[in-house]
C-alpha cells in the first residue's frame, strides 16, 4: 500500500541557534476527524522572532519538550473535511494561526479555527495573523484615538507596515522609521507623514527637534536604543506599546544599569505597555473581518518581501534573513 507522506519542520532539540535546532521529517499525510479539515499550505508566515524564542525555549508561556512542530501562520486549500464540517468545502481558501501548523505541507485543524478568504495568497496570510496583531495591539491596548502623533518602528516590515496604514486610517501623524532607501520609498507610498531612515538621521534628535511636545502613542518591536529613545520622547499621557523587541532575539538580554522607568513615566503620567496576541484573543474575529474587508476594498495595502524563498528546507534561512533587518513587508515561504 502507498501511503502519501507530507514533510515538515520540527524542533530536534532546545538550541541557540535556530538552524541548529531544526530538522525535517516525513511523516504521513492525516485524516481528518469530525469537525476537522484538511488543508494543503500553500504559503507559510515567518515569525523570526518567536521561532527563534521558542527554539531556545524562552517563550514564557510556552513550555515544550523537543521534538516540537513549528510555524504558525500559513494559508492554503482544503483538500478533506470531516463529519460535520459545513462551512467549508473542498477547495476553499484558508487562514489558519495554529501553533505548528505553520512549517509543513498538510494540516489538520478544528474547523472552527480557519478564517475563509477569497484566496490562498501571502497577502492575506499577513493579514492574520500580523496585521491582526498591529490593529488589536494600536486600538485595544494603545488606545488609538485621531489627530494624535503616532511613531511605528520598523515600520516597513510585516506589522509595521500595517500599523502605518491602520493609524493613518484613523486619522492620525504617523511616523515611521527604516533603515534603508528602499524601505523609506515604501513608507511614503503608504502615506508616512515623517520617515527617519536611522542609518542617515538620529532619531532621538529628530524627534526632539521637531516633535517637541512628544509622541502620543508608540508601536515599538525593535527594542535596546530604540525603546530608550522613545520612552525620553513619550507626550503627556502618551503609551509606548511593546510588540516585540528584535534588536534581542537570538542575543543574550543586554544587562543594563539605569534609573528606574517610572522617574521618566510619572511626570508625564505616560505609560509603557505590552502587547501578546494571546493574551487578547477575544478581539481576533472582529479585527480578521475587517482587516481582510479594508483589504480587499482597497482601503490598505498588503506588502510582501519579494525575496523568494521555496519549500520546508529554505525556512531557516528565511528566518535568518528576517532577523538580519533585510526584509521590506512580510517574509514568506511558498510550498
Amino acid at each position: 500500500m502507498n501511503i502519501k507522506t507530507y514533510r515538515k519542520l520540527i524542533a530536534k532539540q532546545l538550541n541557540q541557534d535556530f538552524k541548529s535546532a531544526v530538522e525535517i521529517v516525513e511523516i504521513p499525510i492525516p485524516i481528518p476527524a469530525a469537525n476537522e479539515i484538511l488543508i494543503q499550505n500553500k504559503f507559510a508566515g515567518v515569525n523570526g522572532g518567536f521561532d527563534t524564542l521558542l527554539c531556545r525555549g524562552e517563550v514564557p508561556y510556552v513550555h515544550l519538550t523537543p521534538p516540537f512542530d513549528l510555524g504558525v501562520e500559513a494559508v492554503g486549500t482544503v483538500v478533506a473535511v470531516g463529519e460535520n464540517v459545513q462551512d467549508f468545502q473542498l477547495g476553499d481558501a484558508v487562514i489558519s494561526t495554529a501553533r505548528g501548523g505553520g512549517y509543513r505541507g498538510y494540516q489538520v485543524i478544528d474547523a472552527n479555527l480557519a478564517v475563509k478568504a477569497q484566496e490562498a495568497t501571502p497577502e492575506v496570510l499577513t493579514l492574520i495573523p500580523t496585521g491582526v496583531s498591529a490593529l488589536v495591539a494600536l486600538e485595544q491596548v494603545g488606545e488609538m484615538k485621531s489627530n494624535e502623533v503616532v511613531l511605528v518602528t520598523a515600520a516597513a516590515g510585516g506589522t509595521g507596515h500595517i500599523a502605518v496604514q491602520l493609524a493613518k486610517l484613523a486619522g492620525n501623524h504617523v511616523i515611521g522609521t527604516c533603515s534603508s532607501e528602499a524601505k523609506a520609498k515604501l513608507l511614503q507610498e503608504l502615506g508616512c507623514d515623517r520617515i527617519i531612515n536611522y542609518r542617515t538621521e538620529n532619531l532621538s534628535q529628530v524627534l526632539k527637534q521637531e516633535y517637541p511636545n512628544g509622541i502620543n502613542l508608540i508601536f515599538d518591536c525593535v527594542g535596546k536604543q530604540v525603546f530608550d529613545t522613545c520612552v525620553d520622547n513619550l507626550a503627556v499621557r502618551g503609551r509606548l506599546v511593546v510588540v516585540g523587541f528584535i534588536s534581542e532575539y537570538a542575543k543574550n538580554i543586554e544587562q543594563i544599569t539605569q534609573p528606574r522607568i517610572y522617574h521618566q513615566l510619572f511626570w508625564k503620567a505616560a505609560s509603557v505597555r505590552g502587547f501578546l496576541m494571546p493574551h487578547y484573543r477575544e478581539y481576533m474575529p472582529e479585527a480578521c473581518d475587517r482587516l481582510l474587508n479594508l483589504f480587499y476594498t482597497n482601503k490598505i495595502r498588503v506588502n510582501v518581501d519579494p525575496t523568494q524563498f521555496k519549500g520546508i528546507e529554505s525556512i531557516p534561512n528565511a528566518v535568518e534573513y528576517l532577523l538580519s533587518g533585510q526584509n521590506c513587508g512580510k517574509v514568506v515561504v511558498k510550498f
